[in-house]
């Protein structure tokens, strides 16, 4: 049996789902791993990594998907190379199938299986395959990290002979995975941090790491049985809007990392918000590429509002993409090895088993 991956178009993504380290472990369940060339050399990680763990490295990416019983790939495939998938493949990776409905459908005819593993439910048993969790964890922190790189004050409070230095003030708003990964970098760096969110389990996490927790007054807990957050009601949003104005006015930085799995980012914070803040004051939007929660932010731009400047990248992690892949690749073994039968030696379709059922793409 033989799985393959293709590079990625590297201008838009950098990650690859198969590393040298995580490679032994697929020759463990006897499976042979093709690959296309020079598939990571924008990484630092040459061919001959690949080959000293017995991957074959193929000519050309025809070759791969023409071989290959299951492609293990970060985003979905392009329009030419999704053409060229055969009866019964496998495409695992994270195909984003509300976005990419229509490309899906245009294939189905040729009975391919596709998984996209963004959409793995929040059991213990998938804990190990979750890529929203350890994606987002790099985001949480690479976005406090540019977000006070672009800051032009210091972060932390400094007392010295000329004066005191106020530290600066961190709000976070979406207590998530990358919410939580935020407050405590923000923290460990000096901040003092605030942070909001729907699901009111999240006060304890945040109050954990330090942080202080905004509490809209009357508030209902608003989290899916999956432990995401789900959509507020008009009047719950009146109230947050009037909290995070006044709050909005002694804040510094603010990360945003609200998101709703499928469906548009939640708008939270206005443009009238934006206007009480401070001039110098940053917003780094991680859900841009979804809408934003910022109403002015603009995908890969730096938009300027009366001094505030409102950050929003397509793809933060293409800045970590070597710490990102490792711990993808990791989360696409677990799932490939759940998947895999090793004594049939073939791949089996349990729909009894949550994880198959909720990941294959209908």
């Amino acid at each position: 049996m033989i799985i393959g991956s293709v590079t990625e178009d590297i201008n838009i993504e950098k990650r690859v789902a198969i590393t040298p380290e995580i490679l032994k472990k697929y020759k463990s369940l006897d499976l042979e791993v093709y690959l296309s060339k020079n598939y990571a050399n924008h990484l630092g990680i040459k061919d001959d990594e690949y080959k000293s763990q017995g991957a074959t490295i193929a000519e050309s990416n025809d070759e791969v998907i023409s071989k290959s019983s299951a492609l293990l790939q970060m985003n979905i495939l392009n329009d030419e190379n999704l053409s060229k998938l055969k009866n019964d493949q496998i495409l695992v990776g994270v195909l984003n199938p509300y976005k990419n409905e229509n490309k899906l459908k245009n294939i189905t005819s040729k009975n391919i299986k596709f998984f996209s593993l963004e959409l793995l439910p929040r059991i213990t048993r998938a804990q190990s395959m979750d890529i929203l969790s350890s994606q987002a964890n790099l985001a949480g922190y690479k976005a406090v990290v540019d977000s006070f790189a672009y800051f032009q004050k210091a972060i932390p409070m400094m007392m010295t002979a000329a004066g005191t230095i106020s530290a600066a003030k961190v709000l976070v708003v979406g207590a998530g995975v990358a919410g939580l990964q935020a407050i405590a970098t923000a923290k460990r760096m000096g901040a003092i941090v605030f942070a909001t969110d729907v699901r009111l389990a999240s006060k304890e996490q945040v109050e954990s790491l330090g942080g202080k927790f905004l509490i809209v007054e009357g508030s209902e807990n608003l989290e899916t049985e999956g432990g995401y957050a789900k959509e507020a009601d008009e009047g719950f949003k009146k109230k947050q809007e009037q909290l995070l104005k006044e709050t909005l006015k002694k804040i510094d930085i603010v990360i945003c990392t609200a998101l709703i799995p499928g469906k548009k980012a939640p708008l939270i914070i206005k443009k009238d918000m934006i206007d009480v803040m401070q001039s110098g004051s940053v917003i780094y939007d991680l859900a841009a590429s979804q809408g934003g929660n910022a109403e002015l932010t603009k995908v890969d731009e730096i938009v300027d509002n009366n001094g505030v400047k409102i950050m929003g990248e397509a793809n933060i992690l293409n800045k970590l993409p070597v710490s990102a892949s490792n711990l993808y690749a990791k989360n696409m073994f677990n799932f490939i090895s759940n998947l895999y039968d090793k004594e049939k030696k073939s791949f089996e379709f349990n729909l009894e088993d949550e994880i198959i059922e909720k990941t294959m793409v209908k």
